[in-house]
Protein backbone atom coordinates (compact mmCIF):
# COMPACT_ATOMS: atom_id res chain seq x y z
CA UNK A 1 0.00 0.00 0.00
CA UNK A 2 1.66 3.40 -1.30
CA UNK A 3 0.67 6.02 1.40
CA UNK A 4 1.27 9.75 2.14
CA UNK A 5 0.51 11.24 5.38
CA UNK A 6 0.16 14.94 5.45
CA UNK A 7 1.53 16.60 9.28
CA UNK A 8 3.69 13.70 9.47
CA UNK A 9 5.65 15.39 11.76
CA UNK A 10 3.01 16.04 14.41
CA UNK A 11 1.58 14.75 17.12
CA UNK A 12 -0.84 12.16 15.37
CA UNK A 13 0.98 11.93 12.34
CA UNK A 14 4.73 10.84 13.84
CA UNK A 15 2.52 8.16 15.04
CA UNK A 16 0.88 7.61 11.70
CA UNK A 17 3.66 7.27 9.88
CA UNK A 18 5.15 4.46 11.89
CA UNK A 19 1.51 2.56 12.46
CA UNK A 20 1.82 2.59 8.41
CA UNK A 21 5.55 1.31 8.37
CA UNK A 22 4.92 -1.67 10.77
CA UNK A 23 1.64 -2.93 8.84
CA UNK A 24 4.37 -3.04 5.54
CA UNK A 25 2.87 0.05 3.86
CA UNK A 26 5.42 2.57 1.26
CA UNK A 27 4.97 5.60 3.36
CA UNK A 28 5.74 9.25 2.16
CA UNK A 29 5.33 11.67 5.08
CA UNK A 30 4.84 15.40 4.28
CA UNK A 31 5.82 18.37 6.64
CA UNK A 32 4.11 21.92 6.71
CA UNK A 33 7.72 22.57 5.33
CA UNK A 34 7.49 20.15 1.96
CA UNK A 35 3.40 20.55 1.33
CA UNK A 36 1.58 23.62 2.15
CA UNK A 37 -1.94 22.12 1.94
CA UNK A 38 -3.94 25.46 1.36
CA UNK A 39 -2.02 25.37 -1.82
CA UNK A 40 -4.34 23.40 -4.29
CA UNK A 41 -1.77 23.50 -7.28
CA UNK A 42 1.01 22.20 -4.55
CA UNK A 43 -1.51 19.65 -3.35
CA UNK A 44 -2.80 18.69 -6.59
CA UNK A 45 0.99 18.59 -8.21
CA UNK A 46 2.25 16.29 -5.57
CA UNK A 47 -0.19 13.99 -5.06
CA UNK A 48 0.29 13.31 -9.22
CA UNK A 49 3.90 12.67 -8.49
CA UNK A 50 3.59 10.25 -5.47
CA UNK A 51 0.18 8.46 -7.11
CA UNK A 52 -0.77 7.54 -3.66
CA UNK A 53 -3.39 4.76 -2.76
CA UNK A 54 -3.97 6.29 0.31
CA UNK A 55 -3.82 9.93 1.16
CA UNK A 56 -4.12 10.84 5.32
CA UNK A 57 -4.59 14.05 6.47
CA UNK A 58 -3.27 14.88 9.84
CA UNK A 59 -2.30 18.81 9.12
CA UNK A 60 -4.29 21.12 11.21
CA UNK A 61 -4.30 24.83 12.57
CA UNK A 62 -5.40 23.12 16.31
CA UNK A 63 -4.62 26.07 18.52
CA UNK A 64 -8.35 26.66 20.11
CA UNK A 65 -7.93 30.22 21.07
CA UNK A 66 -5.71 31.33 17.49
CA UNK A 67 -8.07 29.94 15.68
CA UNK A 68 -10.72 31.77 17.07
CA UNK A 69 -8.84 35.42 16.72
CA UNK A 70 -7.71 34.07 12.86
CA UNK A 71 -11.04 32.67 11.76
CA UNK A 72 -9.61 33.17 8.23
CA UNK A 73 -6.58 30.65 8.72
CA UNK A 74 -8.48 28.14 10.87
CA UNK A 75 -10.49 27.64 7.54
CA UNK A 76 -8.12 27.50 5.26
CA UNK A 77 -5.88 25.04 6.59
CA UNK A 78 -8.93 23.10 8.01
CA UNK A 79 -11.89 23.37 6.05
CA UNK A 80 -10.16 24.39 2.48
CA UNK A 81 -7.50 22.16 3.04
CA UNK A 82 -9.36 19.39 3.37
CA UNK A 83 -10.82 20.11 0.18
CA UNK A 84 -8.04 20.73 -1.81
CA UNK A 85 -6.64 17.03 -0.89
CA UNK A 86 -10.26 15.50 -1.32
CA UNK A 87 -10.51 16.55 -4.94
CA UNK A 88 -6.48 15.85 -5.62
CA UNK A 89 -7.48 12.43 -4.12
CA UNK A 90 -10.16 11.68 -5.94
CA UNK A 91 -8.22 12.39 -9.33
CA UNK A 92 -5.90 9.95 -8.60
CA UNK A 93 -8.11 7.63 -7.50
CA UNK A 94 -7.13 7.50 -3.93
CA UNK A 95 -8.59 6.68 -0.66
CA UNK A 96 -8.91 9.76 1.42
CA UNK A 97 -9.01 9.85 5.50
CA UNK A 98 -8.88 12.57 7.70
CA UNK A 99 -8.21 12.48 11.25
CA UNK A 100 -8.45 14.87 14.51
CA UNK A 101 -9.29 15.83 17.80
CA UNK A 102 -12.73 17.37 18.17
CA UNK A 103 -15.13 19.89 19.13
CA UNK A 104 -18.05 19.34 17.00
CA UNK A 105 -20.78 19.04 20.14
CA UNK A 106 -21.71 21.36 22.43
CA UNK A 107 -21.98 18.65 25.44
CA UNK A 108 -25.47 19.14 26.54
CA UNK A 109 -26.36 15.58 26.09
CA UNK A 110 -24.43 14.26 28.56
CA UNK A 111 -24.36 10.67 27.22
CA UNK A 112 -21.58 9.45 25.02
CA UNK A 113 -22.01 10.62 21.15
CA UNK A 114 -22.23 8.33 18.32
CA UNK A 115 -21.46 9.53 14.83
CA UNK A 116 -25.04 9.45 14.28
CA UNK A 117 -25.30 12.75 16.84
CA UNK A 118 -25.78 16.16 14.70
CA UNK A 119 -22.42 18.43 15.69
CA UNK A 120 -23.26 21.55 17.25
CA UNK A 121 -19.25 23.24 17.26
CA UNK A 122 -19.27 26.11 20.14
CA UNK A 123 -16.17 27.65 18.53
CA UNK A 124 -14.56 28.54 15.23
CA UNK A 125 -11.65 25.61 15.76
CA UNK A 126 -14.65 23.17 16.12
CA UNK A 127 -16.81 24.70 12.92
CA UNK A 128 -13.80 24.74 10.06
CA UNK A 129 -13.11 20.94 11.21
CA UNK A 130 -16.52 20.34 10.54
CA UNK A 131 -16.20 22.49 7.17
CA UNK A 132 -13.25 19.71 6.39
CA UNK A 133 -15.23 16.52 7.36
CA UNK A 134 -18.04 17.57 5.15
CA UNK A 135 -15.99 18.67 1.94
CA UNK A 136 -14.51 15.41 2.41
CA UNK A 137 -17.87 13.46 2.39
CA UNK A 138 -19.28 15.77 -0.44
CA UNK A 139 -16.26 15.08 -2.40
CA UNK A 140 -14.65 11.87 -2.00
CA UNK A 141 -15.90 7.88 -3.19
CA UNK A 142 -13.98 6.24 -0.78
CA UNK A 143 -13.01 7.90 2.53
CA UNK A 144 -12.75 8.26 6.02
CA UNK A 145 -13.26 10.40 8.54
CA UNK A 146 -11.40 9.76 12.14
CA UNK A 147 -12.49 11.96 15.32
CA UNK A 148 -11.01 11.58 18.69
CA UNK A 149 -10.87 13.02 21.96
CA UNK A 150 -8.71 14.00 24.92
CA UNK A 151 -5.44 13.26 22.38
CA UNK A 152 -1.77 12.51 24.01
CA UNK A 153 1.02 11.11 22.34
CA UNK A 154 5.10 11.12 22.60
CA UNK A 155 5.59 13.26 19.36
CA UNK A 156 5.16 17.17 20.52
CA UNK A 157 1.94 18.74 20.40
CA UNK A 158 3.02 22.44 19.16
CA UNK A 159 -0.88 23.72 20.47
CA UNK A 160 0.83 23.57 24.06
CA UNK A 161 4.20 23.99 23.94
CA UNK A 162 5.62 20.50 23.18
CA UNK A 163 3.70 18.73 26.08
CA UNK A 164 0.40 16.77 26.26
CA UNK A 165 -2.33 16.71 28.84
CA UNK A 166 0.02 13.22 30.66
CA UNK A 167 3.14 15.32 30.08
CA UNK A 168 1.53 17.67 31.87
CA UNK A 169 0.58 16.55 34.86
CA UNK A 170 3.74 14.80 35.62
CA UNK A 171 6.01 18.17 34.93
CA UNK A 172 3.33 20.21 37.50
CA UNK A 173 4.02 17.19 40.29
CA UNK A 174 7.74 17.46 39.98
CA UNK A 175 7.60 21.17 39.93
CA UNK A 176 5.00 22.06 42.45
CA UNK A 177 3.69 18.70 44.33
CA UNK A 178 0.28 19.90 43.99
CA UNK A 179 -2.26 19.96 41.38
CA UNK A 180 -5.58 21.24 40.64
CA UNK A 181 -7.69 19.20 37.97
CA UNK A 182 -11.21 19.84 37.03
CA UNK A 183 -13.77 17.13 37.93
CA UNK A 184 -16.99 18.44 35.89
CA UNK A 185 -15.46 18.34 32.07
CA UNK A 186 -15.49 14.38 30.38
CA UNK A 187 -13.71 13.21 28.11
CA UNK A 188 -12.36 9.86 26.24
CA UNK A 189 -8.82 10.14 26.27
CA UNK A 190 -7.10 8.70 23.35
CA UNK A 191 -3.27 8.19 22.56
CA UNK A 192 -1.80 8.91 19.53
CA UNK A 193 -0.54 5.30 19.10
CA UNK A 194 -4.12 3.62 19.49
CA UNK A 195 -5.90 6.07 16.88
CA UNK A 196 -3.41 5.68 14.32
CA UNK A 197 -3.64 1.90 14.58
CA UNK A 198 -7.00 2.24 13.97
CA UNK A 199 -6.56 4.86 10.92
CA UNK A 200 -4.42 1.66 9.92
CA UNK A 201 -7.14 -1.12 10.45
CA UNK A 202 -9.54 1.41 8.32
CA UNK A 203 -7.36 1.29 5.49
CA UNK A 204 -6.88 -2.07 5.42
CA UNK A 205 -10.22 -2.89 5.45
CA UNK A 206 -11.26 -0.76 2.73
CA UNK A 207 -13.80 0.58 5.73
CA UNK A 208 -15.52 4.04 4.46
CA UNK A 209 -17.37 6.62 6.53
CA UNK A 210 -17.28 8.23 9.67
CA UNK A 211 -15.54 6.51 12.72
CA UNK A 212 -15.39 7.69 16.40
CA UNK A 213 -11.55 6.04 17.22
CA UNK A 214 -11.80 6.49 20.54
CA UNK A 215 -11.21 3.71 23.47
CA UNK A 216 -14.08 2.34 25.69
CA UNK A 217 -15.04 4.55 28.39
CA UNK A 218 -15.15 8.01 29.81
CA UNK A 219 -13.46 9.61 32.56
CA UNK A 220 -13.51 13.41 33.80
CA UNK A 221 -10.11 15.71 33.47
CA UNK A 222 -9.20 15.06 37.55
CA UNK A 223 -10.23 10.85 36.95
CA UNK A 224 -7.28 11.37 34.14
CA UNK A 225 -4.69 12.93 35.84
CA UNK A 226 -5.39 10.42 39.00
CA UNK A 227 -4.79 7.34 36.52
CA UNK A 228 -1.61 9.09 35.55
CA UNK A 229 -0.31 9.62 38.70
CA UNK A 230 -1.57 5.96 40.18
CA UNK A 231 0.16 4.17 37.24
CA UNK A 232 3.43 6.13 37.64
CA UNK A 233 3.71 5.91 41.24
CA UNK A 234 3.88 9.85 41.65
CA UNK A 235 4.05 11.43 44.64
CA UNK A 236 1.70 14.74 44.36
CA UNK A 237 -1.41 16.18 46.40
CA UNK A 238 -4.06 16.13 43.80
CA UNK A 239 -6.97 18.46 44.30
CA UNK A 240 -10.20 18.83 42.64
CA UNK A 241 -11.45 22.05 40.57
CA UNK A 242 -14.20 22.89 38.92
CA UNK A 243 -14.47 24.47 35.41
CA UNK A 244 -15.68 27.82 36.72
CA UNK A 245 -12.18 28.02 38.79
CA UNK A 246 -10.26 27.99 35.24
CA UNK A 247 -11.97 30.35 33.21
CA UNK A 248 -11.56 29.80 29.16
CA UNK A 249 -11.09 32.92 26.62
CA UNK A 250 -12.98 30.29 24.22
CA UNK A 251 -16.00 27.96 24.46
CA UNK A 252 -15.45 24.56 25.12
CA UNK A 253 -17.63 21.49 25.74
CA UNK A 254 -18.10 20.56 29.73
CA UNK A 255 -19.10 16.86 27.66
CA UNK A 256 -16.71 15.52 24.66
CA UNK A 257 -17.40 11.92 25.33
CA UNK A 258 -17.13 9.56 22.21
CA UNK A 259 -18.83 6.35 21.34
CA UNK A 260 -17.28 4.41 18.62
CA UNK A 261 -20.27 2.88 17.79
CA UNK A 262 -19.77 2.15 13.65
CA UNK A 263 -16.09 0.43 14.49
CA UNK A 264 -18.19 -2.10 16.33
CA UNK A 265 -20.45 -2.39 14.01
CA UNK A 266 -17.93 -2.47 10.79
CA UNK A 267 -16.05 -4.88 12.38
CA UNK A 268 -12.23 -3.76 11.74
CA UNK A 269 -11.37 -3.51 15.42
CA UNK A 270 -11.59 -1.52 18.26
CA UNK A 271 -9.46 0.24 20.74
CA UNK A 272 -9.47 -0.71 24.55
CA UNK A 273 -10.33 0.65 27.67
CA UNK A 274 -8.73 4.24 28.10
CA UNK A 275 -6.68 2.76 31.18
CA UNK A 276 -5.38 0.03 29.28
CA UNK A 277 -4.59 2.77 26.67
CA UNK A 278 -2.90 4.72 29.04
CA UNK A 279 -0.78 2.10 30.73
CA UNK A 280 0.61 0.97 27.04
CA UNK A 281 1.43 4.68 26.34
CA UNK A 282 3.27 4.65 29.76
CA UNK A 283 5.20 1.82 29.26
CA UNK A 284 7.36 3.39 26.73
CA UNK A 285 10.80 4.66 28.57
CA UNK A 286 11.33 8.65 28.33
CA UNK A 287 8.04 9.85 29.44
Amino acid sequence: MRVIIIGANGQIGSDLVGSFQRHGAEVTGLTHQELEITDSAAVEAKLAGTAPQVVVNAAAFHNVEACETDPASAFAVNALGARHLALASLRQGSGSSTSAPITFFDGGKKQPYTEEDCPRPLNCYGNSKLSGELFIQAIAKNYAVVRVSGLYGAAPCRAKKGLNFVKIMLKLARERGEVKVVTDEYVTPTSTRAAAEQVVRLADAAESGLFHATPQGQCSWYEFAEAIFQYTQTPVKLLPATSADFPAKVPRPGYSVLDNKHLRQCGPGHHAGWRDCLKRYLEKPGR
